[in-house]
């Protein structure tokens, strides 16, 4: 009986201290998600109280105290930045409406059925600013008091959203480190306050509600790396507040890149299952800028679609078979050649049937062309594959047909093998047009090339960027606002942090060099119908931009000076051209000589390694 006892108790201390421990550890953990909860909701009231109790109050006077009414603007904001990083990650959609870009935006945007598209107007802080910086409009009076009181409703909604829906631990610092990411990308840059320019201000407050956040999962250790990491961010931030001068280079590799990492490291510790997102930002990363740190296959049609190095193989081969179009003279490295970072060199290049007869639009590069959710300058095509069977059927590029290149690669034997080889299933069921877009789009997606001397820098070799490389640096996220619309570190449209929408811009691109007539390609507008995206054109990566000339939808510009002179003076505006829905600012940007020579060098820095 005494042994059997002895083996029973043994056994019942191993089976109950594991359960006890997991148990515990579920409980605190579920305490300190609701007191984080709690938090954030607090948060939001006050914001909501303070919109209602003062901005609202400031506005609505008889005689409006401009002082008064941004200052109470500007304090909205911060307080905004106290839950940004919650309310962005688990209810984007309704914080889109507190702080989303003051253009319209097009709702239903599907792509099958442009007709069910429509615009939907702005609204929120960033509206709200535009009737404040930078001087006060009085004329707007009523409509800046009917913005504040959509802010308002639908603050409350996000406050009812937190009251009813739990957090989870994991989501929680997948938030956290998301918002680091968008503090870099974004935040410092002006992109949400690009009048008010606060941008150093507000980053140390959405850092602030950070450190108080991230103590819960340090434990007692009040030391902790991460910790002296955070106040050493927040102090940098508040003895640097100027927009112009403040070094952004540093901000991100001497406190950023650690904060994020640190983050990191409190996410692989977690106990308990994860959910994966098929995001194109991975998200078991350190830093933005780790080697791997994009998918490339994020957004291919679906899992079978994904990239294999047969299929890559295979891929590479067609791309440079000129049978692949109707008459047999043209193949993909006709109009993207690898030694132009796969661009083509001109302007425009000519049609097919009738060399005087030139395309529509400028070839852009295919180096990292994966990296974005929408394809063609006008964004028509939502996949790789969808461009890749575009343009073989486009009667102007190669005029083939899907039939005749199925014909073509089924009749020879070295295409069999590879096919067999990369889509087993074709042996069985023969070769298809799918796998022959997939094949074409799986070698694309194998051009993705993050690691030029930028890259390297951003990962710890300071002597990889000269100092006037980082002096462009810093005025192409600052003063000169080239990162509002090129973000880092893609340096394209996709937008951060989340990199799943990309963007357009319009710009108002003139038809040529000897005049200032705006082109006449009507872009996205012509895809979607919506008029506020009349001459709109996604936009492009700029790496590699040294090898991509002539730049532009259109290739009007031969130079990077000249197109750094085209955003100097304000784009079509600063051209004489009328465009009402221009969204790039109008304003000069009152660039220097040496500044633009300083912007210039950093783009080159941007260049892929072979």
């Amino acid at each position: 009986m005494r042994i059997v006892t002895v083996l029973f108790t043994g056994l019942f201390i191993a089976s109950f201290t594991p359960f006890y421990t997991a148990h515990t550890a579920q409980v605190r953990s579920s305490l300190r998600a609701q007191k984080i909860q709690r938090a954030v909701s607090g948060q939001l009231v006050s914001f909501r109280n303070y919109v209602n109790d003062t901005l609202l109050l400031e506005v609505g006077k008889t005689h409006v105290d401009t002082l008064a009414v941004r200052r109470s603007f500007l304090r909205s904001r911060l307080l905004f930045k106290e839950f940004e990083w919650a309310a962005t990650y688990f209810a984007a959609d309704l914080t889109e409406r507190l702080n989303g870009a003051p253009v319209q935006e097009v709702e239903n945007a599907d792509l099958l059925d442009p007709s069910l598209a429509r615009g939907v107007d702005p609204m929120g802080l960033q509206v709200i600013e535009e009737g404040l910086f930078p001087s006060y409009d009085a004329t707007r009076k009523e409509t800046l008091v009917s913005e504040i009181g959509h802010l308002i409703t639908n603050t409350d909604y996000l406050i009812a959203y937190f009251e009813d829906h739990p957090l989870a631990d994991w989501r929680i610092l997948d938030a956290a480190k998301l918002e680091v990411f968008r503090i870099i990308t974004l935040g410092i840059t002006g992109f949400d306050n690009a009048l008010s320019l606060n941008s150093m201000e507000e980053a140390a407050v959405a850092l602030k509600s950070l450190r108080e956040l991230l103590p819960y999962y340090t434990g007692k250790n009040k030391e902790a790396d991460l910790v002296k990491d955070l106040d050493a961010a927040i102090g940098y931030l508040q003895q640097h507040p100027d927009f112009a001068t403040f070094d952004r280079a540093a901000f991100i590799t001497r406190f950023a890149n650690k904060i994020s990492a640190g983050i990191a490291q409190l996410e692989q510790s977690l106990p308990g299952p994860k959910i994966k997102y098929n995001r194109m930002l991975k998200q078991n990363i350190s830093t933005l800028f780790d080697a791997a740190a994009f998918n490339a296959d994020a957004f291919s049609p679906g899992p079978e679609f994904r990239t294999t190095t047969a299929k890559a193989e295979l891929g590479e081969k067609l791309f440079y078979d000129a049978a692949l179009s109707g008459t047999g003279t043209r193949s993909c490295a006709s109009c993207h050649r690898p030694d132009l970072a796969f661009t083509d060199g001109l302007a425009k290049h000519p049609d097919i049937h009738d060399p005087a007869k030139l395309l529509k639009r400028n070839a852009p590069t295919l180096l990292n062309a994966a990296l974005q959710s929408n394809y063609f300058y006008d964004m028509r095509a939502l996949t790789l594959e969808d461009q890749v069977r575009d343009v073989i059927h486009n009667s102007s590029e190669m005029d083939g047909s899907m039939d005749a290149v199925i014909k073509h690669v089924s009749a020879n034997e070295s295409y069999r093998s590879l096919f067999a080889r990369a889509f087993p299933a074709t042996a069985e069921n023969g070769i298809g047009a799918d796998d022959v877009t997939n094949a074409l789009a799986a070698f694309i997606r194998s051009l993705t090339k993050l690691n030029s001397r930028f890259d390297a820098y951003m990962q710890g070799n300071e002597r990889a960027l000269s100092d006037q490389e980082l002096k462009g640096f810093n005025l192409f996220m600052g003063k000169a606002k080239c990162a509002t619309c090129h973000f880092l570190p893609l340096f394209n449209g996709c937008m951060p942090p989340k990199y799943v929408v990309s963007e357009t811009e319009v710009l108002g691109v003139p038809a040529s060099l000897a005049d200032s007539v705006l082109d006449p390609d009507r872009g996205y507008y012509d895809v979607i119908g919506v008029d506020a995206y009349k001459h709109a054109f996604k936009i492009p990566t700029i790496r590699n931009i040294s090898k991509t000339a002539p730049y532009m939808h259109n290739g009007v510009y031969q130079t990077l000076d000249q197109v750094m002179e085209f955003y100097n003076n304000g784009g079509g505006a600063g051209l004489g051209i009328h465009l009402p829905n221009q969204t790039l600012s109008g304003e000069k940007l009152n660039l220097t000589e040496k500044e633009k020579e300083h912007i210039i060098a950093f783009m080159k820095s941007l260049e892929s390694k072979e």
